[in-house]
């Protein structure tokens, strides 16, 4: 059980993040026994290890890692998609890629 409506609006805070800064963009879903993983992949920038605690905060960019000319968000995108995987006894990780090269971030919501 989720509320529907936000964890929509998660996933598209990283959608939309994704396609902004690569230009492949993957979702995936994968259903375990106890828990939903839904991952965004891009072959963007990436965010580097060191940075991605300060990316989940509210109001931070990082522009230097993720291509400032491209970027015209707020930086509450991935506050917004953890505050939401928290509030749903879950969390968001954010990894790199292997396959993309870019940013891999994943919800991960108890069943």
């Amino acid at each position: 059980n989720c509320k529907r409506l936000a964890v929509t609006r998660a996933l598209d805070n990283l959608l939309s993040n994704a396609a902004r800064y690569g230009d492949h963009v993957r979702l995936s879903v994968r259903d375990e026994a106890d828990q939903v993983a839904l991952t965004v992949e891009d072959n963007g920038p990436g965010i580097p290890k060191d940075q991605r605690d300060t990316a989940i905060r509210p109001f931070e960019r990082l522009d230097a890692a993720r291509n400032q000319n491209k970027s015209v968000g707020t930086g509450l995108g991935l506050a917004i998609a953890t505050d939401i995987a928290r509030n749903h006894g879950g969390r968001l990780a954010l990894d790199h890629s292997t396959d993309l090269g870019g940013l891999k971030a994943t919800i991960y919501l108890p069943r």
